[in-house]
């Protein structure tokens, strides 16, 4: 019975065994806190393991590109935007040119067009676009390089045309339908030959003839 107390119940005397309890459970603590320790310990080197393990080869992998399911890094270059200036000396520079007279009479439409170009680039081929106020006849003969695109519109092209040097000429003379007291006339480019033309107004009239016979300029 005397063991029996000694290990948490009373002693001979009746009195309780306080301190053979405290002792016994002081004497356990030593361990729990060697384990609780070593614990940690454990877990510590496991995370650094893992960091210096894990995380730099993965780095390494996916900045190598190799491994399965590595990430793939995101390569950055720089981007130029264009230069506008540089697109134009590339297209090229031209400035066509048309100039020449209208004249009506008696229901007749008359039309002198000399073309030019002006430079510093080549032109390849231009296309003029004539279009009258009235319709003209639809048997009206047109030059060879004209070609009738509506009732009262004509495009005409101008061939090539060198740098600084004069195009083609064209000559129309268009019967109207009916008698008309004037004709109206508007001159502009479809196709300059892809070229850049900083001067447009050379190549863009509006002419207004009275059917007096008289040439009127553009």
């Amino acid at each position: 019975m005397g063991r029996a107390l000694g290990s948490g119940g009373f002693g001979e005397s009746g009195s309780p065994r306080v301190f053979g309890v405290v002792g016994g459970r002081a004497a356990l603590r030593p361990a729990a806190v060697r384990g609780t320790l070593a614990t940690v310990v454990v877990a510590v080197l496991v995370a650094a393991t893992l960091i210096a393990t894990g995380t730099s080869s993965g780095a390494t992998d996916a900045g190598r590109g190799g491994g399965p399911g590595a990430a793939a890094r995101p390569v950055l270059s720089a981007v130029t935007a264009p230069d506008p200036a540089a697109a134009d000396g590339a297209r090229g520079e031209a400035d066509v040119s048309y100039h020449g007279h209208v004249s009506l009479w008696n229901g007749h439409v008359g039309v002198w067009l000399a073309t030019a170009n002006h430079g510093p680039s080549p032109v390849s081929g231009a296309t003029v676009r004539l279009r009258f106020s009235l319709a003209f006849d639809p048997g009206a003969t047109l030059p060879p390089s004209c070609l009738r695109t509506g009732p009262s519109a004509v495009q005409c092209g101008t061939g090539p045309m060198r740098a600084a040097g004069n195009g083609v000429q064209l000559a129309l003379d268009l019967a109207t339908l009916g008698t008309p007291t004037e004709v109206g006339l508007d001159i502009d480019t479809v196709w300059n030959g892809g070229m850049t033309d900083h001067n447009p107004a050379n190549n863009t009239h509006h002419v207004l003839a009275p059917a007096t016979g008289d040439p009127y300029t553009f």
